[in-house]
């Protein structure tokens, strides 16, 4: 009966005949380099984040969610439901870092997301939505290529300085329109314009905020009213965490917290939609003196396409419609967003060339299985986080890791060795053959631009 009554309420709910009252508001919060077991509701013991523990409560928290192993390639598949490689945009845009002793040559990435491309924003934007993006874009820089050319009525996106949480600038349409110097703590500032974003809607409208956090990407910029709690206790810990890397983890928590309040103030709590991701695994080795996190049991770090670079916390929040406490084992990828929140729309005007996949049903039959069908990873790029250039598959429970300097391969099985330390390739070599031919059938139907070696052998 339970099913039936969750089926029902999907099917009344996401009717194409919606009126724009009966249309969720939808508010993206994205955090940078956040990793897997970064959040209390994830599992750590040290970090404190009771907003986000308590969303993941009231509503649903998903165990195998997959982002992209940097930045922009993600951020790329979240406005545009089609997979970075597609785009031609792998790794972080202006990073195109080569090595000396490898034997391929990384390709070039893509300068910027083309204006061409037909945005989240711009969907919701035709559906009746007001747009708003505040924080970090990494997408493009300038008035053509910025969230104001890309379907965004508000945009309060980071400038210069972005990774600095004291020497910063907010940008407008192109135009500076905030200037740090040392006063106003970047993360607080980002949670400000959300809020004034909020308060500026009307309620015969619904709205989107694309709220994107830089935290709590490196640097390391804690805030000095947090530092001394997590002194306290890192050595109960056997010092496994970074207590500046945990305030602002929490910096960020208390802005959600803000942006929540916002919306039960205006009574807009309970018809908004709120998700919560990373944008790629967390940093998990010493940079600039320090290492942010761990993301054990998971192996690697941002930048490979081992599960510790590609699998982020998820977070989905909608008062009364989904289920609180629920747990979703089904995988998905950031680029099935758009083609989600098309269906949750009614908009079924979808491009033929999407990779996404809408996952809606799973919101509300969570233990049914979603077939997703297979995802792939390309990261054909050097990273300052040791990451080389390699691509990936899962399907189902399986997962093939290709070396693209080598062309050698790994093959594991997820669902009894999450931590991927135990390479199945020769055990089940045809299971390994078909995701290897799996995956360079897809690496040509999408235009995956791949490293060119130094000599004339290709493998």
């Amino acid at each position: 009966m339970k099913l039936i009554c969750y089926i029902s309420l999907s099917v009344l709910l996401f009717s194409p005949a919606l009126s724009a009252q009966e249309k969720p508001n939808i508010i993206f919060i994205l955090a940078d380099d956040l990793g897997y077991k970064d959040l209390g509701c994830y599992g750590n013991p040290f970090n404190e984040t009771p907003v986000l523990d308590n969303l993941a409560q009231e509503g649903m928290l998903f165990t195998e969610a997959y982002a992209h192993p940097a930045c922009s390639p993600s951020r790329a598949a979240l406005m545009t439901g089609k997979h970075p490689a597609r785009l031609q945009i792998t790794t972080a845009l202006g990073l195109n870092r080569t090595d000396a002793n490898s034997p391929v040559i990384p390709p070039q990435v893509a300068e910027y997301l083309p204006a061409s491309e037909v945005t989240l924003a711009e969907v919701l934007k035709r559906n009746g939505y007001t747009t708003g993006m505040v924080g970090k874009w990494h997408l493009g820089n300038d008035e053509n290529t910025g969230p104001s050319s890309q379907g965004f009525d508000y945009d309060r996106m980071i400038g210069k300085n972005g990774l600095d949480y004291y020497n910063y600038s907010i940008l407008s349409q192109g135009e500076t329109v905030f200037e740090d110097k040392g006063t106003e703590y970047l993360t607080d500032k980002l949670t400000e314009y959300a809020v004034e974003f909020i308060q500026s809607e009307q309620s015969e409208k619904p709205f989107f905020l694309y709220l994107a956090y830089s935290a709590p990407h490196l640097f390391i910029v804690p805030k000095a009213d947090k530092v001394s709690k997590y002194m306290q206790k890192v050595n109960e810990f056997d010092k496994e965490y970074n207590p500046y890397y945990a305030t602002m983890v929490e910096s960020m928590d208390e802005g959600i917290g803000r942006v929540l309040h916002e919306l039960d103030e205006k009574g807009e709590l309970e018809n908004t939609l709120i998700v919560f991701k990373s944008d790629n695994g967390g940093v998990g080795i010493d940079q600039l003196a320090y290492r942010p996190t761990t993301v054990a049991p998971l192996r690697k770090w941002k930048g490979h396409v081992y599960e510790g670079g590609i699998r982020v916390p998820l977070i989905v929040y909608w008062k009364d419609k989904i289920k609180p406490g629920t747990k979703n084992d089904n995988y998905l990828v950031i680029q099935d967003f758009l083609p989600t929140f098309m269906e949750l729309v009614g908009d079924n005007d979808i491009p033929s060339n999407l990779d996404g996949k809408s996952f809606l049903s799973t919101l509300f039959q969570p233990n049914e299985y979603l077939e997703r069908g297979s995802v792939y990873f390309h990261f054909p790029h050097f990273s300052g986080q040791g990451a080389r250039p390699a691509g990936a598959v899962r399907s189902g429970k399986w997962k093939l890791v290709q070396n693209y300097e080598t062309g050698s391969t790994e093959l594991f099985n997820l669902e009894e060795d999450i931590s991927e330390s135990n390479d199945l390739k020769f055990s089940h070599p045809k299971k390994a053959q078909e995701l290897f031919q799996s995956m360079q059938n897809w690496q040509r139907e999408v235009g995956a631009k791949m490293p060119v070696r130094k000599n004339s052998y290709e493998y």
